[in-house]
């Protein structure tokens, strides 16, 4: 019996994995060919994965359009390339007239292959601009003052808040002030606390927990939280023996431990649970794009309450999605200089196996969850492509910029030789984040 759940998880694992990465590839790809078709070079093949195919056709421009099985990727091959790396293909290349040469990659204007080269990143961020833009239209933003939507599950007597409140003060403080959250972090804990509301007209008290419970809303992939086997809706109410009313109660619990085990108890379902958990060390972005080690047990809170909505403009929305790819590619970069400084823990970077049960966990925490997790892959594929590494797009925008400087491109036997050297850096970094993957905590 217990195989059969596990197979599931795998399967259901690999599958998020697979759409995730084909969506991000086609993409990519895509950007390379439609600009190589603008700008006159011609595509012999376009393949989603590697290996043997499993389909294809070939349509009226005479490229072949094809599914193969390996699905970690993909590929457009150029007229005249010789390999899915934009080799040069020289015997082909020598029996081509000019006219049919100018619709290869290598003989093209470096106009031409700048452009097409520089499209896969460029389509890969427009891609998460378009996702982000998409999500922060559709989410809209939070009513101010904020109007209780609907309540969590709590397990606190005597609340007394309904959906349709519209928050004006807590304990006597207005909500839109602009030291609220000094306010709140200044406030005794306590199980139920005071609200102003408006409710049908009226200005009327009501009791209500603390804006910030410990109520879980999501738990890391792989972390001591999801190890142990703490929920989304799981709610915190004490860890070693303290009262927790508020999350940042048991933030500080947790961050005193050191690593020491922590004893939780768990309300979920009316029921009480016990969990003891030893939380991981982890390094975690400030907003000035530094780091910051902490002690973890992997879950974030939110409030007690699902705030209503409204929709955003347009331009507003775009702009937000443009800032969330920027702060995605600034952290990105920030990350791999602190890991390559040793400030921060190299077990930072995932591998395979760790985005295939991010996809998975997004997967499972719904559509919007998932498609969110896609604009944030897009962007890291995007940018990673751009490192000036030979065999990925960056590196032959090296050699572009090498070729308008100098007159002429690198001769083939260099080339070969930084595509070699470039494709064992690639393999080392996936050992590397591979063995991320099997052997950090």
């Amino acid at each position: 019996m217990g195989i059969l759940p596990q197979f599931g998880n795998v399967m259901w694992t690999l599958a998020a994995f697979v759409v995730a990465l084909s969506v991000i590839v086609a993409v990519h790809e895509y950007g390379h060919y439609i600009v190589a078709r603008w700008s006159g070079i011609h595509a012999d093949v376009f393949s989603l994965g590697f290996g043997p195919v499993v389909y294809s056709r070939v349509d009226k421009r005479g490229t072949k359009w094809q599914i193969a099985a390996i699905p970690l990727g993909g590929y457009v091959k150029f007229m005249g390339d010789a390999d899915a790396a934009s080799g040069k293909d020289g015997e082909v290349a020598s029996s081509l007239s000019a006219k049919e040469l100018r619709r290869t990659m290598h003989g093209a204007p470096l106009w031409a292959r700048f452009a097409t080269v520089s499209a896969g990143p460029l389509f890969n961020f427009i891609l998460s601009i378009f996702i982000f833009t998409g999500i922060f239209w559709s989410s809209g933003v939070v009513t101010s003052p904020p109007v209780i939507a609907s309540l969590h599950a709590l397990p606190f007597e005597g609340i007394t808040l309904k959906p349709g409140d519209k928050l004006l003060e807590i304990e006597g403080h207005g909500y839109e002030a602009e030291d609220i959250s000094e306010f709140l972090a200044a406030l005794e804990p306590a199980a139920l606390i005071t609200y102003t509301v408006e409710r049908d007209g009226q200005k009327i008290e009501a009791q209500g927990p603390m804006p910030s419970p410990a109520i879980i809303t999501s738990v890391a992939v792989g972390s001591a939280g999801a190890k142990s086997g703490l929920v989304v809706g799981d709610v915190i109410v004490s860890a070693d023996g303290t009262d927790v009313f508020r999350f940042q109660e048991l933030i500080g619990i947790v961050s005193a431990s050191e690593g020491n085990p922590v004893d939780l108890t768990v309300w979920r379902d009316n029921e009480f649970l016990d969990f003891s958990i030893a939380p991981t060390r982890r390094d975690i972005p400030l907003p000035d794009n530094s780091f910051e080690t902490r002690w973890l047990i992997g879950i974030t809170n939110g409030l007690f309450f699902e705030p209503t909505t409204e929709r955003q403009s347009f331009t507003t929305a775009v702009s937000l999605g443009v800032e969330r790819t920027y702060d995605i590619a600034a952290l990105s970069i920030s990350g791999l200089y602190h890991m390559a400084t040793r400030k921060i823990s190299s077990c930072n970077m995932s591998g395979p196996i760790g985005i295939a049960k991010a996809s998975s966990q997004m997967a499972s925490a719904g559509i919007v969850a998932f498609i969110g997790f896609l604009g944030l892959l897009s962007t890291a594929v995007g940018l990673f492509n751009l490192f000036p590494v030979p065999v990925l797009d960056g590196g032959h925008l090296v050699f572009f910029a090498y070729e308008a400087v100098v007159g002429k491109p690198p001769s083939n036997t260099a080339l070969r030789v930084m595509m070699t050297v470039g494709l064992v850096l690639i393999l080392s970094l996936m050992a590397f984040a591979l063995s991320n993957d099997i052997l950090c905590p």
